[in-house]
């Protein structure tokens, strides 16, 4: 089988690396960037600070920061109208993955024109919109390197996966120092759906000796330093760890792809607005003993890699010891389940057979080792309500 495999063409990582965004759109012969940020990061003046440096170096640049966690078709829109009001040659995403996921969408609207429904999966947009740059100031989705955005359909509550290379940035800035100020729970929300992408990319159907290599890798940085930044959030050799490991886990999954606990935790933060690390935070746990069975080398690989296995444990051996870690990172991170989380159980059940069909819809559970059916994906909902 050919691997086919595709990556930023400029990458900037470590310390300071954000600091070169004007030099690096020069490189690119971009030179108006329109940038996508949230509320959060505009008032806390990181937003102006970047607007200086683009300005000094001649870049005529504007600033949107009205995007919404998790982003609605809505948002998307308010987005889309402020680029079409001026003239821009590019689209950078500042943020975590709500604003770089809608830097990409504006970008393939903009050019292409349409409805984010029409752009949703098994289609694949391949074809290029505007240029994106990806800064991330969390270490978790791992947008800035990958070939996917997801969008929310408020009419529907469904979170629609859109897939192709017109979502993945020309250049991303990895810049661990943005993440020291982010507090606890966005801390281990990101940081477990960073180590969701790297396991999920190792098991997946569709991994391959890349993705392998680079997902083996990041789980060995996440697994040991989540921990320690949920505990000390200014430990700067642990963030640098977090973020190096959350950008490579997006390489991973984004040339492999995402499995189950993704298409099980996607209705989840639809229906109920869970954050998406927290959902598969939820979920992981559950969906691994479930899948571990149809692949317990791979899941023992990963458990070496996490260092709570040895070299010399056996196969099975090295799979429990990775549910039961799972099991306690939850615990240690104080991570809700659904019930805990405040979730309705009504209206939970009532919903369950429309969670089921929509995670099968989104494409992902078909990646899992052990592909499930409706009913099963329903069982496991229930399983992971009762905790």
């Amino acid at each position: 089988m050919v691997a086919s495999i595709a990556l930023p063409r400029l990458m900037r990582v470590g310390a300071g690396a954000s600091r070169l965004l004007p030099e690096v759109l020069g490189q690119l012969g971009l030179s108006r960037p329109f940038v996508v940020t949230d509320p959060y990061l505009a008032g806390s003046g990181r937003t102006d600070t970047l607007l200086e440096r683009l300005t000094r170096a001649g870049a005529k640049a504007t600033i949107f920061s009205e995007t919404v966690p998790d982003p609605t078709v809505a948002s998307v829109e308010a987005a889309l109208a402020a680029l079409k009001a001026g003239e821009f040659d590019c689209v950078v995403g500042f943020g975590g993955g709500s604003p770089m996921d809608t830097a990409k969408a504006v970008a393939v609207l903009a050019r292409h024109g349409g409805h984010m429904r029409d752009y949703k999966a098994p289609r694949q947009q391949d074809e290029p919109g505007l240029p994106i740059v990806a800064i991330p100031t969390t270490a978790g989705t791992g947008s800035e390197a990958t070939r996917f955005t997801i969008v929310t359909d408020e009419a529907s509550d469904e979170k629609m996966l859109c897939i192709g290379l017109a979502y993945l940035p020309v250049a991303a800035l990895v810049d661990y120092e943005l993440t020291l100020t982010k507090p606890k729970r966005l801390t281990a929300d990101t940081g477990i759906d960073a180590l969701t992408h790297a396991i999920e990319a190792y098991v997946s159907r569709k991994a391959n000796m890349f993705s392998d290599g680079l997902a083996l890798q990041a789980m060995g940085l996440i697994a040991p330093n989540l921990r320690r930044v949920w505990t000390d959030p200014g430990d700067r050799a642990a963030r640098e760890a977090m973020m190096l490991g959350a950008t490579q886990a997006g390489i991973a999954f984004s040339n492999a792809s995402v499995a189950l606990v993704h298409g099980m935790s996607r209705p989840i933060g639809a229906h109920f607005h869970v954050a998406h690390g927290l959902s598969n935070a939820m979920l992981l746990p559950a969906v691994t003993a479930f899948s571990a069975p149809a692949a317990v080398d791979r899941y023992a690989a990963c458990a070496r890699a996490m260092k709570i296995a040895g070299p010399d444990t056996d196969d099975r051996s090295a799979v429990s010891a990775l549910v039961s870690e799972l099991e306690a990172l939850n615990d240690d991170l104080d991570v809700p389940g659904p019930q805990e989380y405040g979730i309705d159980p009504a209206r939970w059940e009532a919903l369950l057979p429309t969670m089921a069909a929509q995670a099968l819809a989104s494409g992902s559970p078909a990646n899992n080792p052990l592909e499930p059916s409706a009913d099963e994906i329903v069982a496991l909902y229930r399983r992971v309500w009762a905790g």
